[in-house]
């Protein structure tokens, strides 16, 4: 809408300027026709990466269209045993180009140039926005970084981030895989492993659960003394009773 008020205000009178507007007019329009696509696009990529379980787009400067080149470059993570090792793979760990005067970096060509650039737009929607990026951009800037400088220290700086919460994806869907595969694979009908669909509760009344039940106290003697056979010199008495006192009830076979 900005280019198109630009537009409408300039009135060339010669033929190079007519010529310009009309290519600038035909431009303008071009853009007005991919940009429905362009929304289209988008939101179908936005969809795709919650789909992943990807939390990328909670990153300031990071869209739907830098979390999915992101997560279509870089894969499994795991692959990058630490976020040095992911900056260097990105492009966005500078070269030391220091003297014995000074003590600079330069910008290193190596890595995955289409990764340094998804990190190159997250590091200017930074600095568009009021964010800590910002903030960042400008100290260096202060410090007597040039932009070019300054900007690489924001684009390493957001590198460490965006490995961070790809290893916070990557662990958070391997707890639910692995949930998942519990429940599926591992488990009974009661929901633990191994449970069947019989209580081991037979005898307790239905509508009292087992885990109500106090712990059991000592077994009741079900076997009987057998009558000793073993010779004394002392008289035999009778058999002992709850009511004598002879053995106590319940000695038996080792009891």
């Amino acid at each position: 809408m900005q280019a198109k008020a630009i537009l409408a205000s300039v009135r060339p009178r010669d033929i190079a300027g007519k010529t310009r507007r009309r290519l600038a007019a035909d431009e303008l329009a071009d853009m007005v026709a991919v940009e429905p696509k362009m929304k289209k696009a988008t939101a179908e990529l936005k969809v795709l990466v919650k789909a992943r379980g990807s939390r990328l787009m909670d990153l300031r400067g990071v869209g739907p269209v830098v979390a999915a080149r992101t997560l279509a470059d870089v894969g499994d993570i795991a692959r990058f045993p630490d976020r040095n090792r992911f900056a260097s793979w990105t492009g966005t760990a500078p070269l030391d180009a220091s003297s014995s005067e000074q003590n600079r970096h330069r910008l290193s060509r190596a890595g995955n140039r289409r990764m340094n650039h998804m990190i190159y737009i997250a590091a200017i929607s930074q600095i568009r926005l009021d964010t800590d990026g910002r903030a960042h951009y400008r100290r260096k800037l202060a410090d007597g970084k040039t932009k070019l400088e300054a900007l690489r220290c924001l684009k390493r700086r957001i590198s460490g981030p965006l490995y961070r919460q790809l290893v916070a994806d990557a662990e958070r869907a391997h707890l639910a895989a692995a949930a998942d595969a519990g429940h599926t694979a591992g488990t009974g009908p009661g929901g633990h492993c191994g449970a069947t669909q019989e209580s081991s509760a037979v005898d307790l009344p239905p509508h009292i659960d087992t885990s109500d039940q106090p712990l059991p106290g000592p077994a009741k003697t079900t076997l009987h003394l057998a009558p000793s056979t073993r010779k004394t010199s002392r008289p035999k008495t009778a058999s002992a009773t709850p009511g004598n006192k002879g053995e106590p009830e319940g000695r038996a076979l080792g009891g």
